[in-house]
């Protein structure tokens, strides 16, 4: 019997491949087939590797205990902060700073008034004045972002003229002379003067998101509907611009701190030291920085350990919802 043809044996196999494939039960159909899993949002995806992060834990924990600290402060703190329950012992020539006692484990200020009471008071200060500062500068951010975003042209021109101003000028240098201009200085004083260096940093960054998003293709198939300017504006560009925003506002909250701790040292803050704030009690720390150094260094070391936080946490938010730098 002769051997068949090559190509009817190339005719036989190719029929057996196709008979296989068609089959319920087929080994290339179970091998090609796809184990389909429900979709996972952005979010949901960026939560996963968040919890897996030792470094967003880390600053997660440090920003979720001060926060509660600075809630509680007033109940959980020993002592009145502006009491001064040790001013019988401070001597101005032997001893301006009475030391650590029994119920005054930090010892008082030059005032006899309970240090760890005016930490703990004094993280509450902190925390108003980041936040609201932070809130202040992110709306009037938003305002300039979203008229240069959502017009172009010479509004957008004429905005970041502005914002490129503003940005010349070292933040801190900006603050300060803001808050010098006040007739009298103060927690709001302070306020305004740290939101102020924060606005540039909104302007611009939600103007690059919103530009981003003028050429997509919801918005693109927006405008061929006929949706209204204002519509795609505040119902599709804003909304789906804010990621970065948010992101950058938790970076911003650590540098108002330093800011506004940088101003209460210089003596533009809150002159009324019956209510504590960390940068103030470090700027009067200063009389007594060779002998008593401890005064100065329990409020540095919170304001660094706070701001390490915010940080710690803001830069593992933007590595897992930016995918451009995700490891």
């Amino acid at each position: 019997m002769s051997p068949a043809n090559p190509f009817t044996r190339r005719k036989d196999r190719i029929d057996e491949l196709a008979a296989t494939a068609a089959s319920p039960s087929g080994g290339i159909a179970e091998a090609g087939a796809v184990d389909e899993k429900p979709g996972v949002s952005l979010i949901a995806s960026a939560w996963s590797r968040l919890k897996r992060s030792p470094v967003f834990l880390l600053g997660a924990g440090i920003t979720l205990v001060f926060v509660v600290l600075a809630l509680v402060s007033p109940l959980i703190a020993p002592h009145d902060p502006a009491a001064g329950l040790l001013l019988d012992q401070v001597r101005p020539q032997s001893n301006p700073v009475p030391g650590p006692q029994d119920g005054f484990p930090l010892g008082a200020d030059s005032r006899g008034r309970d240090l760890l009471s005016r930490l703990l008071v004094g993280s509450q200060q902190t925390l108003i004045v980041g936040v609201f500062a932070t809130i202040t500068g992110l709306a009037g951010g938003l305002s300039l972002g979203i008229l240069a975003g959502a017009f172009g042209g010479w509004v957008d021109a004429l905005v970041m003229r502005v914002v490129d101003v503003m940005l010349s000028i070292p933040s801190l240098l900006l603050a300060f002379s803001i808050a010098a201009v006040a007739a009298r200085p103060s927690q709001v004083t302070v306020i305004i003067a740290v939101a102020a260096v924060q606005v540039p940093v909104f302007a611009r960054l939600l103007r690059g998101s919103m530009l981003a998003q003028r050429s997509s293709d919801h918005v693109v198939a927006a405008r061929a509907l006929g949706v209204t300017e204002r519509a795609i504006v505040f119902r599709h560009m804003l909304p789906n611009s804010l990621a970065p925003v948010i992101v950058q506002s938790t970076l911003v909250l650590a540098v108002s701190i330093i800011d506004a701790a940088a101003l209460s040292f210089l003596g533009l803050g809150n002159p009324n030291d019956r209510q504590p704030e960390w940068g103030q009690m470090l700027g009067r720390a200063q009389t007594y920085i060779y002998d008593y150094p401890h005064l100065a260094i329990y409020p540095a070391l919170c304001i660094i350990v706070v701001a390490l936080g915010f940080t710690l946490m803001g830069e593992s938010l933007r590595e897992a919802l930016d995918p451009k730098s995700r490891r």
